[in-house]
C-alpha cells in the first residue's frame, strides 16, 4: 500500500512540474501586449507634458524603440519586442521627467 502511494505521489509530482514548465513557457512566448500599451501611453503622456520641445532626444529615442518593438513583434520576436517596449517606456518617462 505504501509503495502505491509513493508511486502516485511521484506521478503527481511529475505532472505538476510539467504543468509549471508549460505555464512558464507560455508566459515567455506570449506577445507583449501590456508592454506595448505601456510604452505608447508613456510616449503620449510625455508629449502632453511638453516633452516635444524640452526633452526631444529622450522622446525621439522612445519613439524609435517603440518602432523597433513593433517590428520585432511583427516578426514574432516577442522577447526582443518586450525588451524594446520596456526601454521605450523608460525613455518616455525620462522625457516626461525632464519637462518638469
Amino acid at each position: 500500500m505504501i509503495r502505491k502511494n509513493n508511486q502516485y505521489t511521484a506521478i503527481a509530482r511529475r505532472w505538476f512540474y510539467l504543468v509549471c514548465l508549460l505555464m512558464a513557457l507560455g508566459a515567455c512566448a506570449s506577445a507583449p501586449v501590456q508592454e506595448m500599451s505601456d510604452a505608447r501611453q508613456a510616449i503620449r503622456a510625455a508629449k502632453e507634458a511638453g516633452a516635444n520641445s524640452q526633452s526631444q532626444t529622450n522622446l525621439q529615442k522612445a519613439e524609435q524603440l517603440l518602432k523597433q518593438a513593433q517590428q520585432a513583434l511583427e516578426h514574432g520576436e516577442y522577447k526582443m519586442a518586450r525588451n524594446r517596449a520596456r526601454a521605450a517606456r523608460d525613455e518616455a518617462l525620462e522625457a516626461q521627467k525632464n519637462t518638469n
